[in-house]
């Protein structure tokens, strides 16, 4: 995807998991409306191809879920998104209003790919073996998407975005947080450590306004209904 002006200069944008993420679309939208002038380019790439073309130069700035140092590199995050339980409609877990997680690592566990999911496979890996008991995993997957559908069809539970289990609602996904834990899904800004142009630090300073919005936003919500 890209917008284009005539004798535009360009900004090359590449997304991880973070694409999936609702303030994405406002922080586009914002780009879009207060600097029409400049071209951005949008690609998507795993993980570590990402960091690959940042070092290299091939892209400009990045979103990701994964906040690892690197050399060469800056992490800094700018929006998180609350991380519920996705639980089967008929699964034995709905006897709880919130779900204690060694109650859920009972059960058989949808989880994300390592690889094609780094940085939200570890972020759930670290609240996952805050307990001593280790997942009985099930299937791994690439996508939300097919997280919800084999949710849906009782292979197990998966924890993911409150926002994407709600949506997932009529496939037959109910939300549940969790027992005395308030998990959240950090996405950070990932760039060069060599001095930004003004239209990179620009968009730097546009992702932070929408990150302090989307929470903003988090705070005046009630929290979903996991009926």
């Amino acid at each position: 995807m890209s917008t284009h002006a005539p004798g535009a200069s360009k900004l090359r944008l590449v997304i991880s998991e973070a694409g999936v993420q609702p303030p994405l679309a406002r922080l586009l939208a914002h780009q879009r409306n207060e600097e029409p002038d400049v071209e951005l380019s949008l690609s998507e790439a795993i993980l570590g191809r990402q960091i690959e073309g940042l070092l290299t130069g091939l892209y400009d700035v990045g979103l990701a879920t994964s906040g690892e140092k690197r050399s060469g590199l800056t992490a800094e995050p700018i929006w998180r998104e609350p991380l519920a339980l996705a639980v089967p409609a008929r699964s034995p877990l709905l006897a709880y209003t919130h779900v204690p997680l060694p109650e859920v690592l009972r059960y058989p566990m949808v989880l994300w790919d390592p690889t094609a999911c780094a940085g939200i496979h570890r972020q759930v890996d670290c609240i996952l073996h805050d307990v001593t008991d280790t997942p009985i995993v099930a299937e791994r997957v690439a996508s939300s998407d097919l997280m919800m559908t084999l949710v849906a069809a009782g292979f197990g539970t998966g924890l993911a975005p409150a926002a994407q289990i709600v949506a997932h609602r009529p496939l037959g996904v109910v939300m549940r947080p969790l027992a005395g834990l308030s998990p959240q899904l950090i996405t950070y800004l990932l760039r060069p450590k060599a001095e930004a142009d003004d239209s990179l630090s620009r968009f730097a300073g546009r992702a932070m306004h929408v990150g302090a919005m989307h929470l903003g936003d988090l705070v005046g919500e009630s929290s979903p209904d996991s009926a």
